[in-house]
């Protein structure tokens, strides 16, 4: 009686359209935290080189 009201025409996703997102932005916040100080330094204007 409960599995109509918990179907409700929505698809169920893979187990691989779960998998292969979470672990590509799990890489991808590996890569960010490892080159932090690299991407920090691109957007602090504070310790930019001036033209001087």
């Amino acid at each position: 009686m409960g599995d109509p009201i918990l179907h409700t025409g929505a698809s169920h996703p893979t187990l691989l359209c779960i998998l292969v997102p979470a672990f590509l932005m799990f890489v991808t916040g590996l890569g960010l935290a490892a080159y932090a100080d690299r991407i920090r330094a691109w957007f602090d204007i504070a310790t930019a080189p001036t033209s001087d």
